[in-house]
């Protein structure tokens, strides 16, 4: 008798996988990173970020000009100046070089948080317009990273652009 339940047990299992298999399954593609490069979305946080430091980023290239007129100055000149000009000069340099780069450390952690930031804020809207895409359009499964191939015919990215529009 218990035979004869697990083989009915395996029957019904038998059929309902057969009737997940004869549903058709509707699968999409999403080439994440070419949304990313393309949406409006990214172009509006590319402007942001340089708009924000860009102003920073010339006077951090201005100090670095500063730094080496001084430089060629000592080297021009240090014959001909007294030591104590030569020396003051000299730690002017060094100081000026060690400041510069403080402030090259700093615009690159800043830079480099604000971009993690816009780049979490796009994903997570690019994440949800895809969920609503692939639910309004009745897809099964999207398939993002890791995808080797793909038929231009399940490949939804355009409209997920057109989306982001």
């Amino acid at each position: 008798m218990k035979n004869v339940s697990i083989i009915l047990l395996l029957l019904a299992s038998m059929l309902s996988f057969q009737a997940v298999l004869a549903k058709e399954l509707k699968v999409g593609v999403v080439d994440i990173a070419r949304v990313l490069e393309q949406s409006p979305q990214a172009a509006i946080a590319r402007k942001k970020l340089q708009d924000e430091f860009s102003p920073r980023e010339k006077k951090l290239v201005a100090e670095q000009k500063k730094i080496h007129k001084l430089e060629e100055q000592l080297v021009r000149d240090g014959a001909i100046m007294s030591e104590s000009e030569r020396t003051r000069l000299e730690r002017e340099v060094v100081s000026k070089k060690r400041d510069a780069k403080r402030n090259q450390d700093v615009f690159r952690e800043d830079l480099n948080f604000k971009r993690s930031e816009i780049l979490e804020s796009l994903q997570r809207n690019l994440i949800a317009t895809i969920q609503k895409y692939a639910k309004d359009n009745g897809y099964d499964i999207l398939l993002a990273e890791g995808v080797i191939y793909a038929s231009d015919s399940i490949n939804i990215t355009d409209e997920i652009l057109a989306k982001l529009k």
